[in-house]
């Protein structure tokens, strides 16, 4: 029997959680279970599920402090940032509580006649969900509630270091839903797969590598899938920003809960003399406190595992190291200082890979096209930053970076639910999440034409 086991990354040998992991068999029998309930769900009105997400809402707020302290114990997420998450996620439960009702479709003149001409949208079914474990809550739900609000079951197979969290929400979740409305399937790949394989739409957030199985083995049997990938984002440092300002949003974007989001900033770019920012990061990021995340002075808490540490000190070398590169004394956990490198070798892991952990790489560009084209010289195309004072400059940044997402003056971490949300190129993969778009991802749209018998 395999087990799904999570650690507590500040206290490795503290353990949460040792599950069996559920099985092909058992995955695809919770998905037919979905199936059946997701008829009733979708036939029951908008008034029903909207009152369910509501209920789910109350649930989850009146929860927070246990919630909280589970997220900082299983994924080591500093507490004040394990706060937010919560409130994040009970506001993503409360914005689409209010979709239910919004219109499903249109009417339409007919090209010619007498006649009705309307779209309609209807839910796919069961909605299976492959999630990560650096947002524990909000992802799943920012995922989940879109579905239920559109008539759809959920299956969530939650990625395993975050197994304790998904199986928490879902006895939250249990008797505001309709049974099998909500299943979490503790497990690992032989799980995730076969969700991708029952499910009706699918959707996920992870590695580039495990997303780009997902969606061929979705688009090989023409199952609609979305997929949130990596990032390797870039903060754009004109020389008319405020330097020291924008240096302790960088040194946050950098090293906020270990630098383990797919939106944090992994390169900087200073356009012009690279000095002064070089020194004002220095000083923000050795100012930010590393340490136990339960501590709400704590900015920097552990990496997810021993590897994830591993990874980032070994990406520390070959070029020129600035701060961090070790592992902090006194901390027991898996822990890396926050790190930034400069004069990188051409080829660098830094300027061609996501390094998921408190590290980033400094460069400088003679100007601002080259900054652009710098920035966008990577797989990825997730979020970018631009530092200015220069609206033109700005907007000239906003029309040319190959991202999905810019920011003006405001780091890359950090997203509003009610907004589309995704990448370019090797980011992301299908239609948008959150907002409204997300509603039309986990719908189908039929169009009907009816004329008159005569």
């Amino acid at each position: 029997m395999t087990l799904v086991v999570s650690h507590n990354p500040a206290r490795p040998a503290d353990i949460l959680i040792e599950t069996p992991a559920t099985g092909r068999q058992g995955v695809l029998a919770a998905v037919e279970r979905a199936r059946t309930a997701s008829r009733l769900w979708a036939q029951g009105g908008a008034a029903r599920r909207a009152a369910a997400l509501h209920a789910a809402a109350e649930r989850v707020e009146q929860a927070g402090d246990e919630l909280a302290a589970l997220v900082v114990r299983e994924v080591g997420k500093p507490i004040t940032e394990a706060r937010g998450e919560i409130a994040r996620a009970v506001a993503i439960l409360r914005y689409y509580a209010q979709q239910p009702y919004d219109p499903v479709g249109s009417v339409h003149e007919p090209a010619a006649g007498a006649g009705l001409l309307f779209t309609r949208r209807a839910p796919h079914g069961v909605a299976g969900l492959i999630t990560p474990w650096n947002f524990p809550l909000a992802i799943p739900l920012w995922k989940a509630a879109p579905a239920l609000a559109t008539g759809n079951a959920v299956v969530l197979k939650p990625a395993p270091p975050a197994t304790a969290c998904a199986l928490r929400l879902a006895e939250l979740l249990d008797g505001v839903l309709p049974e099998s409305v909500f299943t979490v399937v503790p497990g690992g790949a032989e799980e995730g797969m076969a969700l991708v394989d029952g499910a009706d739409v699918v959707s996920f957030t992870g590695s580039t590598a495990v997303g780009r199985a997902v969606v061929q083995a979705a688009t090989a049997s023409g199952t609609p899938v979305q997929a949130e990938m990596g990032g390797q984002n870039a903060a754009l440092v004109l020389p008319d920003a405020d330097v020291e300002t924008t240096a302790a949003q960088l040194a946050a974007a950098v090293a906020g809960f270990a630098g383990q989001k797919c939106t944090a900033t992994k390169r900087i770019i200073a356009v012009g003399d690279p000095g002064p920012l070089r020194d004002a990061l220095i000083g923000a990021l050795n100012a930010l406190r590393t340490g136990d995340p339960a501590d709400p002075d704590t900015v920097c808490g552990p990496l997810i595992s021993a590897a994830a540490r591993d990874a980032v000190l070994a990406a520390a070398s070959g070029g020129r190291l600035l701060t961090g590169g070790v592992r902090p004394a006194g901390l027991d956990g898996w822990y890396a200082a926050p790190t930034l490198v400069d004069r990188l070798p051409d080829g660098h892991l830094l300027a061609t890979e996501e390094v998921f952990g408190p590290i980033a790489a400094l460069s400088s560009a003679p100007d601002l096209d080259t900054a652009i084209a710098c920035a966008g010289s990577v797989a990825h195309g997730l979020v970018s930053s631009v530092h200015t004072a220069d609206l033109d400059a700005a907007l000239r940044c906003a029309d040319r970076l190959a991202t999905g997402m810019v920011k003006v003056n405001a780091p890359t971490t950090g997203v509003d639910f009610h907004l589309p949300f995704g990448g370019e190129k090797a980011s992301s993969h299908g239609p948008r999440e959150q907002g409204k778009a997300a509603l039309d991802f986990y719908t189908r749209t039929r169009t009907v034409t009816m004329l008159s018998a005569a």
